[in-house]
């Protein structure tokens, strides 16, 4: 192509535009710096790179969205950079994968798109001025194609199947811990109404046993009469009433059948009724 488009090559000497088009492609490509800053823009790339798929589009997520991810890969300063997965990949990797494009560090730093007048300016102070255009509209190209992939990260979590698979079993999880401690709590407060009525059992047991070794012993009192056995009664009520827990039934019941053995039924009575 050089050698095609070379002035010398030409019936006219001076037609050299095309040439000299030629020459600072070439320039620009074979140098490193250059290279990158075209790169970085790739105007090759600019109608591929639109178009990307939306949150409407029909047809497989993964053969939709892998292809831009790959293109956007290009661009990164870390390498390597983490591919889109498949329907198997796992939670962790899923949340790997967005957490790099959500942070995403891009390289590219729209050089190439500079008014050339930094470069021409003759004034110092002119020159100057178009280098802090220039350093403004890199920021702001840079801030813009930061919005951009944020966007399509946005959009392509919006719609990744796996997403919703996670959240449905995180929510089945946590469904399930909710069940298992409403499970619990149910069997305790059945457990502590047993224990309660068991305990409620028990005093109802002992009183009437205590109520029993009370009368079949006369009351504490030999051969009482009517008015000594309802006086009696009335104490073993304020008695009763005085050891209201199991555990004092249980006492108060062994002492009176251990009295009852020992002859002394009405001595250890009366320091109960005290």
């Amino acid at each position: 192509m050089v050698l095609l488009h070379h002035p010398d090559k030409k019936a006219d000497k001076n037609d050299d535009a095309f040439f000299k088009c030629i020459a600072k492609a070439y320039d620009t490509l074979m140098n490193p710096e250059t290279r990158r800053q075209y790169d970085s823009v790739d105007f090759g790339m600019a109608d591929i790179d639109s178009d990307v798929p939306t949150a409407k589009s029909v047809g497989d997520f993964y053969e939709l969205w892998r292809p831009v991810f790959e293109r956007e890969a290009r661009f990164s300063n870390q390498q390597p950079v983490p591919t889109l997965g498949g329907p198997e990949s796992t939670k962790e990797e899923v949340e790997h994968f967005y957490s790099f494009w959500y942070n995403f560090d891009s390289w590219r730093s729209f050089e190439w798109l500079d008014k050339e007048g930094a470069e021409g300016a003759d004034n110092r102070d002119d020159k100057r001025y178009q280098e802090k255009k220039n350093r403004a509209q890199r920021a702001q190209l840079k801030k813009e194609d930061n919005a951009r992939l944020r966007k399509l990260v946005d959009v392509c979590l919006s719609v990744d199947p796996r997403i919703a698979q996670f959240r449905a079993e995180d929510k089945k999880k946590r469904n399930a811990k909710k069940d298992a401690k409403a499970a619990e709590a149910k069997a305790a407060a059945e457990a502590a109404k047993k224990d309660k009525e068991a305990v409620k059992r028990a005093i109802k047991k002992e009183k009437k046993t205590i109520k029993n070794l009370f009368k079949d012993n006369n009351y504490g009192i030999e051969n009482p009469t009517p008015e000594q056995i309802n006086t009696q009664l009335t104490l073993l009520d304020d008695v009763l009433a005085k050891n209201k827990g199991a555990d004092q039934l249980e006492k108060l019941r062994k002492d009176l059948e251990q009295a009852v053995k020992d002859g002394k039924l009405g001595e250890v009575f009366a320091s109960y009724a005290k």
